[in-house]
């Protein structure tokens, strides 16, 4: 298994955002996790990139290494995860390349980054035609797919996406998911919270439902689809 997630308990303070979940995913899925604001869906992929503590108790397992023994920089660098958070979070008053770039400064293999870079351009070739433009000045799509370039270029073993399908309009959306399973495909595996349930179903293998900071249903996603609960919750019906 590439990750497990056991017990995973996190608070702000006085208030409990996760109660104990648990989960996993596994070498090349692509795994969602669906649930309405609030539901801690963003707060389990900033625990698991360590941007956030986890309570004790907890554990998360990566290749079967201690997550939690890792700072966030060494999440990135020696574990190869990369997280795509909420809102993008670029440097908007850098380039393209210069975001690519900096997405790059842990790495030394000169060959492997320009491979990578070449990658992330022929999937996105929208961000080669803007090269040299400001990351502030893109549109909502191409900033996110400026995002998804950023993580390519810093790990490819598991990809946090935070949801990516947020502000973007429906062609741009499916443009945008499209280029995902490439990267999928090419062995990345992909962990991602939506607020979109359907899109995000249709998209992964499997599916977690996150209420209140509970896990309450989990299968694959065609049977979560089907799910008179999920349809009345999340589908519309």
């Amino acid at each position: 298994m590439l990750l497990t997630v056991e017990n995973l308990s996190v608070s702000y303070g006085n208030i409990k955002a996760l109660h104990g979940i648990s989960f996993e995913v596994d070498q090349g899925e692509i795994v969602c996790i669906i649930g309405a604001n609030g539901a801690g869906k963003s707060t389990t992929l900033r625990a698991i990139s360590r941007m956030i503590p986890a309570e004790t108790g907890s554990r998360i397992l990566f290749q079967g290494e201690d997550l939690l023994e890792y700072p966030a920089d060494k999440v990135v660098t020696d574990l190869g995860i990369s997280h795509v958070p909420e809102g993008r979070r670029l440097f908007e008053n850098l380039t393209i390349n210069e975001n690519l770039k900096l997405a790059a400064f842990a790495r030394s293999d000169e060959d492997g980054i320009a491979a990578d870079r070449e990658r992330v351009f022929s999937i996105f070739p929208r961000l080669k035609e803007r090269i040299n433009q400001k990351a502030g000045t893109l549109s909502g799509g191409e900033q996110q797919m400026l995002a998804v370039g950023r993580a390519m270029m810093s790990a490819r073993k598991l990809m946090l996406l935070d949801e990516p399908s947020m502000g973007l309009a429906p062609l741009l959306m499916m443009d945008v998911f499209s280029a995902l399973k490439d990267i999928n495909d090419e062995g990345t595996t992909i962990l991602l919270v939506e607020q979109n349930a359907r899109m995000a179903l249709q998209f992964a293998q499997r599916g977690y439902v996150l209420e209140t900071g509970l896990l309450v249903l989990e299968g694959p996603s065609q049977e979560l689809l089907e799910d008179p609960e999920v349809k009345k919750a999340y589908l519309g019906g």
